[in-house]
């Protein structure tokens, strides 16, 4: 069994994630521990609040009083609600939060069911409650749990198993917890080193991706918001601002991603390893369909980038074995764009050949760049399917205001 412990400001966005689950069917209320039970079993954002907001005192120093848990067994583990209200209470009270208000919620979005407990940091007299060792604390309580109930350690699951990404579907609603539960993720499993390779993994599950630069009061800035698109790449819904998905996911997080992605790279030695297989199946496919036939049964996906003319102007593959996302010019010169519209396009002439853009930028305004993707992922979709010819977002061209008069 699986703890993730995250604290935060907010409690009214924790119990506001679970009231969403509650709506859509995917979550019900299974105990409550110093508030009260709804006699019907229904929550009710409102009467949450006010019961928990009665226990803050007036004062108090500690910076984040929320805590959100979610406790997650393997997925061969099949535990009734009574169990699972039994381990989330048992698990609290070990961990010195079982004088604590708290609501323990269960989760079925997906195939492993989970919960969700809800809870304060701060006691009735101000006091925070202890979170010295608390991660060590949280490990040796889900260890003797696993024994108590009989269930599978925690030991030798893949990370992977805690998320189940599928694509962003703008007809299912709350598109900012869609984005959110796909970019968080991505970032923390695959490895990229620039904006534009980050970008072709999103593109393969629907979310498109914009930085964002000017200057405001004499600071610059450089931001980023995400998108979702619908199959044809086009954005469906207003841009969201990353501060709204958390650091990780703004341009300073992105920065030191790509960072540390590099030198995972360098030392894992997987570009080299990659190579050899690519340029096999490059080598042996008749055309762009085959050779994508054949990356796809090397878990690899390759994402093209083409101008209105239809010219490939930029290639990304992204291997989910190694999860790393990899521009066609850092491979060598043969997974060049130019390289692949000389193979798959032999009819289009020629261009003048340009220092290799390691960043992947977007396509300039005015033009219709496309983007060719497939999905072999080892973290498969629940439901439904990535389209297969998406579109990066294309970025927005400001106009500068023409200024009249005279000019000092």
């Amino acid at each position: 069994m699986v703890a993730k412990i995250s604290t935060g400001k907010d409690l009214y966005g924790a119990l506001a994630y679970n009231q969403t689950k509650v709506e859509e069917g995917h979550a019900k209320i299974l105990d409550a521990n110093l508030l009260p039970y709804p006699e019907d079993g229904h929550f009710r954002m409102g009467e949450a609040m006010e019961a928990f907001t009665a226990w803050l005192p007036s004062h108090y120093r500690t910076e984040k009083p929320v805590i959100h848990i979610s406790l997650n067994p393997h997925p061969d583990d099949v535990l009734t609600d009574g169990q699972l209200a039994a381990i989330g209470r048992e698990y609290m009270e070990k961990l010195g939060y079982g004088s604590q208000p708290f609501l323990i919620f269960k989760h079925e979005d997906i195939d492993r069911h989970h919960i969700h407990i809800v809870s304060l940091r701060v006691d009735s007299g101000g006091r925070k409650i202890s979170d010295r060792f608390e991660h060590r604390r949280s490990k040796e309580i889900t260890e003797q749990l696993e024994q108590k109930y009989g269930l599978h350690p925690a030991k030798g699951q893949k990370k992977a198993e805690d998320w189940k990404l599928r694509p962003v579907d703008a007809g299912r609603g709350d598109i900012r917890r869609q984005i959110a539960d796909t970019v968080k993720p991505l970032l923390k499993l695959y490895r990229f080193q620039s904006m534009g390779e980050f970008r072709a993994l999103l593109s393969l599950y629907n979310i498109g991706m914009e930085e964002v630069r000017g200057e405001a009061g004499g600071r610059t800035y450089h931001g980023i918001v995400y998108t979702a698109l619908d199959a044809d790449g086009n954005k469906v819904v207003t841009p969201i601002k990353s501060a709204r998905l958390g650091k990780m996911a703004g341009a300073e997080g992105l920065q030191r991603r790509m960072e540390w992605s590099a030198s995972r790279i360098r030392a894992d030695g997987c570009r080299e390893r990659l190579r050899p297989p690519l340029a096999g199946a490059l080598r042996e496919a008749r055309d762009e369909a085959d050779f994508r036939r054949r990356l796809a049964a090397m878990n690899v996906d390759l994402v093209l980038r083409l101008g209105e003319s239809g010219r490939i102007y930029g290639v990304t593959f992204i291997d989910h074995e190694s999860r790393t996302v990899l521009n066609g010019s850092r491979l060598g010169k043969e997974f060049s764009a130019n390289a692949l519209e000389a193979r798959f396009n032999p009819q289009s002439e020629p261009v003048c050949k340009v220092q290799p853009d390691m960043a992947a930028p977007a396509p300039e305004p005015g033009t219709d760049g496309k983007v060719l993707g497939g999905l072999l992922s080892v973290i498969e979709p629940e439901t439904g399917t990535v389209p297969r010819y998406p579109r990066l977002l294309k970025p927005d061209k400001k106009k500068r205001r023409r200024r009249y008069g005279r000019q000092d």
